[in-house]
Formats: C-alpha cells, structure tokens, sequence
C-alpha cells in the first residue's frame, strides 16, 4: 500500500466529531457540544429571506461564485464590521467555509513542519487540529481571568524567536474557558508584540454574545485598537449569531495574507456556498441580525446562571470554575492529582456528558480540568446534569 504523509500519519479522531454524536444522544445529558440551541435558531426569518427572493437572485444562489466570497456580502459585512468599530480600509475579506476552513487557510499559507505556534492553554480543539495537521510545534500559555499570562508569553518568544510563525488568541468569551480578555490586556499584549516578526490570529466566534450591556466594551477586536504591531488576522463566523449550518465565516486581514489565502482556499472548494452567502447578505441587509442578538443574549446569561447556580449547590469545596460574562462555557479546574477522564467515564454511566480538558491541551496531557457548554442544554436538564458530574466526582475521589 502506498505510504501516508507525515501529516496524515499524525491525524486522529476529531474529538469535535465524538462530542457531536453524544450531544445528538437524546439519553443523555449533555455539556459537550459548543453547539447553538436548536429551539433557538431563526428558522421563520431564514423562510422570510429566501422567499423574499426573486427568480434572478435564487438562480445566482444556486450558482458558482468568486472564490473571495459573494460580493454583495462582502460589501453588507464591512459595514456589519465598521458598526463594530473595526476598520476595513486597506484590508481584505474572504468568506470561508467555516470559521474552521480560515484557521485551515492561515496555517496552510505559513506553516512549515516544524514551525512553531503559540496558543493559549486551554485552547480551542479546532485551531489545535488545524496546527498539527502542518506538523507544527505548538506551545500552550496559561490564561488567568484577564487573558494569556503576558510574562510567559514573553518568555517563550524570546526563546523561540526565530521559530514562531503564528500566536493564536480567541479574547472573547473564550472556547473552552469562557473567560474576557480586559482591555489592559489587550494593550499590554499588542505593546509585547511590537517589534516581533510573526502573526497574530484573532478569533472572534462569541464576542456578539455578551450578557450584560456594560461588557459589550470589552469585546472590541483588538483589530479595532490602532495600529497594528503584527499583522492581525481577525477570524469571525456566522455560525454562533445565524446558524452553524450555513457554514459561513470570514477573514479579515492585510491584503497579502488574504491573497494567498485565496490561492490556498481555490484547492480546497473553489468558493463557499453561494446559497447561504446570499442569506447572510439579506440578513445582514435587511437587519435581523440584532433583534436576533437580543433574543439570543438573555436565554444563554440564564442558562450560565443555572449551571453556575448548580455548580455551587453540588460541587465539592476543591473544585473551582470561570463566571463566564458571556458566550457559552464554564471551565471546570480540579487538583492536579485528578484526572477528568476518570470522572468522565464515571459520569457517562449516569447520563451526562462533558469534554476532558486534555483535549485542550496543545500538548494533549493536561487533564484535570473540563469544559462545561451550557448553551445546547436544556434549562430544566442544566441542575440534573451538574448533580451527576458532582457525585462522579466524588464517588472517582472522595
């Protein structure tokens, strides 16, 4: 049999893939999937757009489309961008199959094997999927309750100056540990950055998601802060404040980097469905996008507030967890001595289920915390299922 590549010998199964399957398990109760509430989706509005269509514009939605991205969209999501705060004025944007297919498509236009990638610790499963497949070397910085710890970060890049390609951040309502990035963080990071020859990804799935008003602050892009020191890739989706199915995300970025992205992406898939980027245009268009938004918001504050409520009812005294402000998660941290791979299998006998923190791991050790998604879960369901994890916990270690 012909031999594999290296980076194919490296792959495994998608952890994202499993969590899907369990979350789609109707016996079970689970946390697992960062998945967006079905009962929640904008399915009359989608119905409303597409029959508002004429004749003319369905056919172009059925067609082939320039591999950048749907033109009209692409005009609508600047200005979406611009309402933001985020400057689009020498910039590029292509529409992606995903936020996924950007992260791809930024590590396949720098990345040799070898190179190195510097992530946050916990970081997103995806973007950890995405570095390895180009056989990089990634190295994991904690996060506190501001962002990544800037003196390590400093450390690293001082010692792996001339390796590291790419730093990955995800600053708002981060995936899985649910925390924000303050703002003097963010302007304490971009300052490290000065001077630095590499690239910073900013991904920007959950920023729209904020639960208060007064938070809404904090989620402006570092994109949106000034000059760059780096060039700043600025990854978004549609997938959190539209629909995951749609398959839609976007890059944002120097135009250089854009293009070759572009090169990239034409032997991928050539173009994103046209049919869902003409939606997105009219939903961007004829504003549904914020009443959405304004529905969205206070379901998933009050499901946060019911898991945070459970987890101080049930959970023993040695184990923390973030508040998230925002976004979908809650990241559960035990002692070092305990491994959530053990609570897990406890867990999954009594119907619940969660996602191991070594999937997290840029290095895939790391194992006593997990990620809590509170978004898919049912309100009534949320207490039950933080009740089975808390007595897993305890029947595994105490």
């Amino acid at each position: 049999m012909t031999e594999f590549s290296n980076s194919a010998k490296q792959m495994r199964s998608s952890e994202i893939r499993r969590l899907m399957k369990l979350a789609a398990d109707p016996s079970i109760i689970s946390f697992s999937g960062g998945m967006p509430a079905n009962s929640l989706f904008p399915v009359d509005v989608v119905d409303e757009l597409y029959n508002s269509l004429s004749t003319e514009l369905k056919q172009v939605a059925l067609q082939y489309g320039p591999t950048p991205g749907y033109p009209p969209l692409l005009e609508s999501l600047k200005k979406y961008l611009n309402s933001r705060g985020i400057p689009t004025e020498n910039q590029q944007i292509i529409i992606t199959t995903g936020a996924q297919q950007a992260l791809n498509l930024v590590a396949k236009i720098f990345l040799n094997p070898g190179d190195h990638v510097i992530t946050e610790y916990p970081s997103f499963i995806g973007a950890l999927a995405a570095f390895k497949s180009y056989e990089a070397t990634l190295t994991g910085i904690a996060l506190d309750n501001d962002g990544i710890d800037l003196k390590q970060l400093e450390k690293t890049l001082d010692e792996k100056v001339s390796q590291t390609k790419l730093l990955y951040i995800s600053p708002y309502f981060h995936n899985p540990a649910g925390i924000i990035y303050s703002k003097k963080r963010k302007e304490d990071l971009l300052k490290l950055l000065e001077n630095r020859d590499l690239c910073l990804i900013e991904d920007d799935p959950y920023g729209e998601l904020y639960f208060r008003n007064e938070d809404k602050e904090l989620t402006i892009p570092m994109k949106a802060m000034g000059k760059e020191p780096v060039p700043i890739c600025y990854i978004g989706t549609f997938a959190k404040i539209f629909g995951p199915g749609l398959r839609l995300g976007y890059l944002l970025g120097p135009t250089e980097i854009v293009e070759k992205c572009e090169l990239a992406k034409q032997s991928m898939d050539a173009c994103t469905s046209t049919i869902t980027q003409v939606l997105a245009d009219q939903y961007l268009r004829k504003g549904k996008l914020n009443p959405y938004l304004d529905k969205l918001r206070p379901v998933y504050a009050r499901r946060a507030q019911i898991m945070l409520s459970a987890l101080k009812k049930y959970m023993p005294s040695q184990i923390t967890w973030t508040t998230p402000q925002g976004g979908f998660y809650v990241w559960v941290t035990m002692p070092d001595t305990m491994d959530s791979s053990a609570v897990f299998a406890e867990t999954i006998k009594h119907g619940a289920a969660f996602v191991i923190g070594s999937a997290f791991d840029p290095n895939g050790t790391k194992n006593n915390s997990f990620r809590l998604a509170f978004s898919h879960t049912p309100e009534e369901r949320i207490e039950e299922g933080i009740k089975i994890i808390a007595e897993a916990i305890r029947k595994v270690y105490f």
